[in-house]
């Protein structure tokens, strides 16, 4: 079964996504987005939730939905199933990889544990999200990803000190298991290709999210300082926040590398700041933090937004705007670099979506579609990958197998 629409590196290779929601679904995205042929197998009737995930929703369709599924080919199974089971092994059977997100035990429980898979196809890889991992005390417990962020550190050292805890306004937990879970897929496949088999790839979110926390743990096991939240800056690294511009807008700056900084200071016409004691290093930086802030600020807080960008770009100062989606529609290098591709959709017609990230000069993926209907490829697959009669297929349908 081939798809001649598909371009990128990946499309020699078949994936079955099993799982719902987000960590495992956005794993078979981006797998999707380079060219893999992603098979998501949901159950009859109700599909992926992601369907009706989102804050908006016009025409009571998900805007979501057509994001993480997009570039997948949906075909409907019911798993809980002995013949779900079944056609789920014989499409698995006929692929590279498997991805899922349930809980550890559930495909085990199914028959379809990677012993089971890998007797079949022994060049398998199986990539298998979870809160915890696969092994552990508390691999059976359920795990969303909040409980991830906050157990790998992140949402500890998030938002003001002032207030509890905070968290980004995305799910960055289930999204960076998924990241490393597709490193892992990449990884396992340059495996196969010396010994010709295939492996578990097991990424938990709370490591996932442990992985991004820098040097969090020997600051603690070695120096004994324990990092709290910071608000809108970084300890000892400065200049590097949020400042005020006529009008009440904000702009951040980045200027804490000491020739940076001088170029900052010559931007504002202020080089003797780069040569006093107190701001003259990076440590001394850090150590005058709210001093030089103040600086800054009294300093942006006139001018007017464009214009001051446009000085410290001219100066080669980091500095930019805080973005909102209407101001990435709006933005040349956003549309020079494609970094928004618009697509049909059928019900709400030209629809954004952000575009395949990174950019390959060779083999470059593509967004080829947006999240399909439920069991929209149940005949492509059924039919033609696995060879099942219109009236097994019917048959099938009836007993709501697919």
């Amino acid at each position: 079964m081939t798809d001649e629409t598909r371009t990128g590196p990946l499309t020699d290779l078949r994936v079955v996504e099993m799982g719902q929601l987000l960590a495992g679904p956005f794993c078979g995205q981006l797998l999707a987005d380079f060219g893999a042929e992603v098979i998501k197998l949901e159950a009859p009737g109700v599909g992926d939730p992601m369907r009706q995930w989102g804050r908006e929703k016009p025409y009571g369709r998900s805007l979501w939905w057509p994001v993480v599924a997009r570039n997948k080919k949906s075909v409907t199974c019911n798993m809980r199933t002995a013949d779900g089971q079944r056609l789920a092994r014989d499409i698995i059977g006929r692929a590279d990889i498997v991805v899922e997100n349930f809980r550890p035990g559930t495909l085990e429980r199914w028959g379809l544990g990677y012993d089971v898979l890998s007797a079949d196809n022994p060049g398998l890889i199986m990539a298998r999200v979870s809160g915890y991992g696969q092994t552990g005390p508390y691999s059976t417990r359920a795990g969303y990803g909040s409980i991830g962020e906050a157990m790998g550190g992140i949402r500890y050292v998030t938002g003001d000190p002032d207030n509890p805890p905070s968290r980004a306004g995305i799910s960055l937990g289930d999204s960076l298991a998924a990241v490393f879970a597709t490193i892992g897929v990449l990884s396992a496949l340059h495996g196969r290709t010396a010994t010709g088999r295939g492996q578990v790839v097991d990424s938990a979110i709370y490591e996932a999210v442990l992985a991004m926390m820098e040097s969090m743990i020997p600051e603690w096991g070695i120096a004994g300082y324990q990092r709290e939240r910071t608000g809108s800056v970084l300890p000892n690294v400065s200049p590097s926040n949020v400042y005020p511009t006529a009008g009440g807008e904000m702009i951040l700056i980045a200027a804490n590398q000491d020739t940076v900084f001088k170029r900052l200071a010559a931007v504002m016409g202020r080089d003797d700041l780069a040569g006093e004691p107190r701001f003259a290093g990076h440590a001394a930086r850090g150590e005058n933090m709210d001093e030089l802030d103040g600086i800054i600020a009294a300093w942006t807080a006139d001018q007017e937004t464009e214009a001051l960008l446009e000085r410290l770009h001219d100066g080669g100062v980091p500095a930019g705007r805080i973005y909102t989606a209407r101001d990435m529609f709006d933005d040349p290098h956003f549309a020079a670099r494609d970094a928004i591709v618009r697509l049909a959709h059928p019900d709400l017609g030209e629809f954004p979506v952000h575009n395949v990230v990174p950019k390959l000069s060779e083999t470059p993926g593509a967004v080829r579609h947006l999240g399909p209907e439920l069991g929209e490829h149940n005949d492509e697959v059924y039919g033609g990958l696995l060879g099942l009669s219109e009236d097994d297929r019917a048959d099938l349908r009836d007993r709501d197998i697919i």
